[in-house]
C-alpha cells in the first residue's frame, strides 16, 4: 500500500465522527468535503497530513487549548502514520502556547511520534525545550524517551537540520548519556542514529564518545558500532581501532576473479576472492568491497558495501563468492564505461580489478 493511503476516505470520516462526538461545534460535513476534494488524490503523504491539520483548525472554531482537549479524547484511536496528524497539528498551531503544546507532544508521541513536531519548538524555545528533552530522557515511557533523542537529531531524515547542534552538539549530549544503554532497543537505535549524525559534522566528538562507551555492555557496543557506521565505511582508522579492526598487515588477497569482463546494464557481476591470514595469530577482519561507479559525466563515484566481520585463524584462508546487481533502480542509475572493484580489509584496499559495463540497448 502506498504510504499516503494511511490518510484515506475511511480515516477522514472516522476522525470527523470522533471529533464531533467530543465537540458538537465541529463542522463535520465541511471538514469531510474540504479534505476529500478533487486535489486529494494528487497529494502525497505529508501534504495530506498537513491538509488534515489545517482543516481541523478551520472546522473546530474554539481556542487552541480547547482544540487540544478535544484531540486528547481522540488520539488514542490512532497510531503509526495516522497518529502523526496530531503532533503535526501542534506543530502548526501551537508554537505560541508552549506549555499546552509540549504536554500534547509528550502525550501524542506515545501513539505515534512527535519527532518532527518538536523541532520548531527546539528552535523557538531552545533552553526550555532542551531541558524538557533531558527530562523526557528519564521518562517511564520508551516512546517519550526515544523522542528526546530522535527529535533532537542534528540531521533527522524528512525534516530540516538543527544547525545549532550540527555546529555544537554539546547541549544534547546529556540526553544521549541518559539513553545510551536504555532497556529499549527502539531507544538505543535512536541514540546510534544520533551518534551517526554527529559523526558527519563532528567526527572527533563522535569518536570520543564511541571510545568512552565501547566495552561497557553488549547493547552499548552495538550502539557504538551502528553510531560510527559512516566513519567505519570510510575506513577511518580511529573508528576501526575502537573495535580492533584497524590492522591489515599480513592479511592477503592474491586476486579477484570475475566471471565476465563485460556485463550489460541490467545484468549481474559475479566475483570471488580469498583472504589469507599470513600471520602467527588469529585475526579479526572487517571485509568490504568497493565499486567505483561511472557517473553520467564519465567520472566515477565509489560506493562501499560491507560483506562481514569475522575471525581468521592462524595461517588460514577463507573464500567468498558475491554477486552485485546492475539493474537500474530509483536509488541508482547505471552508466556504461569502465568500472573498478576493490576488496577492502580493515580499512585498507588489498586487491582490485576493472570490468566494463555496457549499455542495455
Amino acid at each position: 500500500m502506498n504510504l499516503k493511503e494511511a490518510y484515506n476516505e475511511h480515516f477522514v470520516k472516522k476522525l470527523a465522527d470522533q471529533i464531533v462526538r467530543h465537540q458538537s461545534s465541529f463542522k463535520k460535513d465541511i471538514f469531510i468535503k474540504s479534505i476529500l476534494n478533487k486535489e486529494w488524490k494528487h497529494k502525497e503523504l505529508k501534504e495530506r497530513m498537513r491538509h488534515i491539520s489545517l482543516t481541523i483548525h478551520q472546522c473546530l472554531p474554539i481556542p487552541y487549548p480547547e482544540q487540544i482537549q478535544v484531540l486528547n479524547e481522540v488520539v488514542s484511536s490512532y497510531n503509526g502514520l495516522q497518529g502523526m496528524v496530531f503532533p503535526d497539528f501542534v506543530e502548526v498551531f501551537g508554537q505560541e502556547d508552549y506549555q499546552t503544546s509540549i504536554k500534547a507532544l509528550e502525550d501524542y508521541t506515545q501513539y505515534s511520534t512527535s519527532e518532527f513536531a518538536i523541532r520548531p519548538f527546539i528552535q523557538k524555545y531552545p533552553d526550555s525545550t532542551i531541558q524538557q528533552l533531558i527530562k523526557w530522557s528519564k521518562h517511564s515511557n520508551h516512546h517519550v524517551r526515544r523522542l528526546a533523542s530522535e527529535g533532537s537529531r542534528p540531521k533527522l531524515p524528512w525534516s530540516f537540520p538543527l544547525r545549532e547542534f550540527i555546529k555544537d552538539p554539546s547541549p544534547v549530549l546529556p540526553i544521549l548519556e541518559n539513553l545510551k544503554n536504555d532497556e529499549s532497543e527502539y531507544v538505543r537505535k535512536s541514540v546510534a542514529n544520533h551518534l551517526n549524525d554527529i559523526s558527519k559534522s563532528q567526527p572527533e566528538l563522535a569518536l570520543k564518545l564511541g571510545a568512552k562507551w565501547h566495552g561497557k555492555s553488549k547493547h552499548l557496543d552495538r550502539v557504538v558500532k551502528h553510531g560510527l557506521r559512516t566513519l567505519l565505511k570510510k575506513g577511518d582508522k580511529r573508528a576501526l581501532q575502537i573495535f580492533k579492526l584497524d590492522d591489515s598487515t599480513n592479511l592477503l588477497i592474491p586476486e579477484i576473479n570475475i566471471t565476465h569482463q563485460e556485463i550489460n546494464i541490467g545484468g549481474d557481476l559475479y566475483f570471488e576472492f580469498e583472504v589469507i591470514n599470513n600471520s602467527k595469530k588469529s585475526r579479526n577482519i572487517r571485509l568490504e568491497y568497493q565499486i567505483a561507479y561511472v557517473k553520467s559525466n564519465g567520472t566515477t563515484s565509489p560506493k562501499i558495501f560491507q560483506i562481514s566481520e569475522t575471525e581468521l585463524k592462524v595461517n588460514s584462508a577463507k573464500k567468498w563468492t558475491k554477486k552485485q546487481s546492475f539493474i537500474n533502480r530509483t536509488t541508482r542509475k547505471h552508466y556504461p564505461g569502465e568500472h573498478r572493484i576493490s576488496i577492502v580489509v580493515n580499512g585498507d584496499e588489498k586487491c582490485s580489478t576493472t570490468f566494463k559495463v555496457l549499455s542495455d540497448k
